[in-house]
This record gives C-alpha cells, sequence and structure tokens, in this order.
C-alpha cells in the first residue's frame, strides 16, 4: 500500500466534499476520507484557514478556491503523467 502525500490527502478531502454536492457534514467526511480523526482535524484545520472549504451551519462547504485547487491538482497530473514524470 502506498501513502498519500498531504496534496494527495488535500486533493482527496475536496473531492469528497465535491462528489457531496460541494456540502457534507464533518463525521461523514470525516469516514469517507479514510485518515485518523487527529489528522483529519489538523487538514480540515488548514483547508480552513487557506478558505478552500468554510463551516456552514454544522456542514463543511466547497470554496471556489477549493474547486479550482481541484482543477489545477488534475492539470499537474495530467501534465505529469504526460511526460512520464
Amino acid at each position: 500500500m502506498v501513502k498519500r502525500n498531504k496534496l494527495e490527502i488535500i486533493k482527496d478531502i475536496l473531492k469528497i466534499i465535491q462528489e457531496n454536492h460541494d456540502l457534507i457534514k464533518v463525521t461523514p467526511l470525516l469516514r469517507k476520507s479514510n485518515i485518523s480523526s487527529n489528522g483529519f482535524y489538523q487538514y480540515l484545520d488548514e483547508l480552513l484557514n487557506k478558505r478552500l472549504v468554510v463551516k456552514a451551519e454544522g456542514h463543511i462547504k466547497l470554496t471556489e478556491n477549493g474547486k479550482r485547487y481541484l482543477e489545477k491538482y488534475s492539470s499537474i497530473i495530467s501534465f505529469i503523467e504526460e511526460f512520464g514524470l
């Protein structure tokens, strides 16, 4: 099993939110993210501080910055794969 790096974990968390119509409660997000609760809350704090997500009435909501992160991440991965890096 290959460990995910920080950028992959952030992408995975944002993708889970996106797949749930850009809005999800914390507990299901924690479960689906497949990381420890301590690690999850550290990542969540970082995502909130960087404004990739916001808290909204007991939910975590994907922001435009979060959507842009997913787009840029996808572009970078495509570039890497295209050149076999």
